[in-house]
């Protein structure tokens, strides 16, 4: 049996990619973890490319890639500069990952997400909202934007629902869903808010 992915937002993503006659090539920003997406989207067929800031992340992706004998093409990098060309990949996503910066970086990301991405390619991203349960908590050091403690101290940044709309004025949204859910964490309830999209460039 093929392994399931937790990122399950991404199986709608790729559904959107399946359904255009874009080359199968696609871009992660923030590719690190110990379950890379990425590897699902070698398993469909696509040539894959992923940029991951933090090297304790990198260092699990790649363990994860030697261990099923895949070449996901993970590398360090910053998802604000990245190092490909203009209107270069056909698809790009970053999933639970850009809005572990200050507003104005993720700003910087989805620019650079946008001038990667070929004319009718698509982008999913996803950002935190204001409904999640951590938002308030730690120090603020912006609009919504916390100081918090994870494994180590990170920025979180929280978007109110239409907030985020401004970042893809100048592209085609094909969905967006504004999810709200709730969960036991290490013995604790807690809710999370994310808001997703998939979007196409004009």
């Amino acid at each position: 049996m093929k392994e399931i992915f937790k990122q399950i937002p991404l199986y709608r993503f790729i559904m959107f990619c399946n359904d255009t006659n874009m080359d199968k090539e696609v871009l992660d920003c923030g590719a690190g973890g110990d379950c890379p997406p990425l590897s699902l989207f070698l398993e469909c067929g696509y040539l894959t490319h992923g940029v991951e800031f933090n090297t304790k992340q990198l260092e699990q992706a790649n363990n994860y890639s030697k261990k099923k004998e895949q070449n996901l093409n993970i590398e360090k990098g910053d998802m604000r500069q990245l190092k490909f060309k203009d209107e270069s990949l056909s698809f790009v996503y970053s999933y639970n990952s850009v809005f572990h910066m200050t507003k104005l970086d993720i700003s910087k990301s989805i620019s650079e997400m946008k001038r990667v991405l070929k004319p009718n390619g698509l982008l999913f991203v996803n950002f935190l909202s204001t409904k999640d349960s951590r938002c308030g908590q730690g120090i603020a050091v912006g609009e919504n934007e916390y100081e918090q403690m994870d494994d180590f101290p990170v920025i979180h940044s929280y978007c109110e629902e239409y907030e985020t709309d401004r970042h893809f004025h100048d592209m085609e949204i094909l969905y967006k869903e504004n999810r709200v859910l709730e969960r036991t964490y290490e013995g604790e309830k807690i809710r999370q808010g994310f808001i997703d999209y998939i979007v196409k460039k004009i």
